[in-house]
């Protein structure tokens, strides 16, 4: 032990005098911005939010691509507290394998996994994400992971190779818990999902849904016509 510590020692002395310095640890990389030039082309996207919105300004935001084996996910959306997808075999929440990204009191993003039991979601341990990262910045959770295409049968997680309908969901937490999502009725695939299939997909919040409906704009148009014509 003492020949050990007189060449710890000897090098310790070496590296002041020689201004030789010790190997540090490497910088953590900040997180990549999300690319959504990419959607539709090598990788799928669901928009939903104010037309033209991209991943920082969406009300909610998700893409997915495989790389491998896995299939890699990012989710974005504007709360303080989590975003998650969940991947049914119908329109409905219950029975639904859910990957949600947390911000806890830390500061940090954290990506659990839930199975939806009834209108409840239930923390399952057994979790499929791996290649996690995740920021907090401008009021909004975004996050990046990855999970294998192919699991052993389990009822909580899904085979991805398989066409599901995608569940988007986001709302505050508690103490790095999640509650209640932010509106009553979250916005669901109009089809179901395969993740070997890129499109990029945009769905208008309730606030760009009004005016967008073929009943309001012939509304509008029958409005507009009685006012130019006048009342008899």
């Amino acid at each position: 032990y003492c020949f050990l510590f007189l060449v710890f020692y000897s090098i310790m002395i070496y590296s002041h005098y020689t201004g030789y310095p010790f190997p540090t640890a490497p910088p953590v990389d900040p997180f990549a911005k999300i690319r959504v030039d990419d959607c539709g082309k090598t990788k799928g996207c669901f928009r939903y939010g104010k037309p033209g919105c991209n991943a920082e300004t969406c009300d909610y935001f998700l893409s997915y691509r495989r790389i491998g084996a896995d299939v890699e996910f990012e989710l974005s959306a504007d709360t303080d507290g989590w975003v998650a997808v969940g991947f049914s075999s119908d329109k409905k929440m219950g029975g639904d394998d859910v990957m949600a990204c947390v911000h806890d009191d830390n500061g940090r993003v954290r990506i659990q996994h839930f199975y939806n039991v009834g209108q409840w979601a239930k923390e399952i341990q057994r979790n499929p994400a791996r290649d996690e990262e995740g920021v907090f910045e401008n009021n909004r959770v975004t996050c990046r992971f990855k999970r294998p295409v192919y699991v052993p049968r389990e009822e909580t997680i899904v085979d991805l190779h398989l066409s599901w309908y995608y569940l988007f969901a986001w709302g505050p937490a508690i103490q790095g818990s999640i509650t209640r999502h932010d509106i009553d009725s979250p916005p669901v695939s109009e089809r179901v999902v395969s993740i070997y299939k890129y499109e990029d997909i945009f769905m208008p919040s309730a606030a760009y849904q009004t005016f967008s409906s073929p009943f309001c704009l012939l509304l509008i148009v029958a409005l507009t016509f009685y006012l130019l014509m006048g009342t008899p």
